[in-house]
């Protein structure tokens, strides 16, 4: 344990009480300052404030500031200014791009190929604070997403319900359509 680490006992027992039932240290690369952060700059009623998870990432200037007139964008860069959440959120993110294998980490190291450190941080940072804001709000359990579908499966995918669907509707027979069954 960490000399500088709070010295409060189970505060996972505490932190899993004060956000009613939710386990925010399921997050992989989630710490306990990243935790007292929460707790001491927002606590739970606080989330109930933002409508919906873009508000909260604005208000944490953890979202792209999209200036956009006549259909170009002119700018995107995160607006300036801080506070100690985005910190701790960016802390936190920091963490998870030196993880390996999880679900946040390979996110980090995508962004970070294409954009460098700095912004993979930022883009992790606001992650994090959506799967916040969505757990606490919708009392929801953090469960990992394990596959991806990548653009050709997805497209794939379509086809074939797309496909399903036309037999469904026209009420063909797998005899009509040439496939063979055993």
């Amino acid at each position: 344990m960490n000399k500088n680490a709070p010295q409060i006992k189970n505060l996972n027992q505490v932190a899993f009480k004060y956000f009613n039932g939710v386990d925010l240290f399921a997050i992989e690369g989630m710490s306990h300052s990243t935790i007292l952060s929460i707790m001491s700059e927002i606590g739970p009623d606080g989330f109930k404030k933002f409508n919906s998870s873009k508000q909260f990432t604005s208000w944490l200037r953890l979202a792209p500031n999209n200036r956009i007139s006549g259909g170009k964008v002119l700018s995107n860069k995160i607006p300036k200014g801080s506070n100690r959440l985005k910190i701790a959120l960016r802390q936190t993110a920091n963490a998870i791009g030196n993880l390996k294998d999880t679900h946040l980490s390979d996110f980090f190291r995508r962004v970070a190929y294409r954009k460098g450190r700095q912004s993979a941080v930022s883009a992790t940072a606001r992650k994090l604070a959506v799967i916040i804001w969505t757990m606490i709000t919708k009392k929801m359990q953090y469960i990992p997403p394990t596959d991806y579908l990548f653009l050709d499966q997805k497209r794939k995918l379509k086809m074939v319900n797309r496909i399903r669907k036309n037999i469904a509707k026209f009420e063909l027979k797998p005899e009509e359509l040439g496939i063979v069954t055993n």
